[in-house]
């Protein structure tokens, strides 16, 4: 099995990090607009995210841990026979957050598709909580 592992340190606090990755129907807005484009809740626990490079995946969350700030979600279709990935985040010092995201894949080679993936969805998280920060602080920079 790959493991895939992004971490990431945000400039912005914990708590407002942790507010955005929770709220699992909007992650297309408030964690990685761009780079998804459209998310619905399908009732049954899952998300259906639709991707930029235009992948759709049904996405079925597994966990949400309020005390210990972490979601874990499941892919249930596409090439893979398992993929479950996990996203938590941790004080870092005042006004930052360190972000932690690891996937696991089946089989292996999905995880050189998967891993860029990441690589770009991580870079519009930090970029997007961070423009959020600054535009609620009034700062414009």
């Amino acid at each position: 099995m790959a493991t895939i592992y992004k971490e990431f340190i945000v400039e912005v606090d914990v708590a407002q990090v942790w507010d955005a990755l929770r709220d699992f129907g909007a992650v297309h807005t408030r964690l990685a607009p761009g780079f998804l484009t459209g998310c619905e809740l399908d009732g049954q626990g899952a998300r259906i995210v639709h991707f930029a490079n235009g992948l759709i995946a049904r996405e079925l969350l597994v966990a949400l841990d309020d005390e210990h700030r972490r979601l874990a979600y499941t892919v249930t279709d596409g090439k893979a026979t398992h993929h479950h990935a996990s996203a938590q985040v941790f004080a870092a010092g005042e006004g930052r957050t360190r972000f932690v995201w690891i996937t696991d894949v089946l089989p292996d080679g999905l995880a050189a598709y998967i891993e860029p993936m990441m690589a770009h969805g991580g870079a519009a998280m930090k970029q997007t909580l961070e423009r959020a920060q600054k535009s609620s602080s009034g700062n414009p920079t």
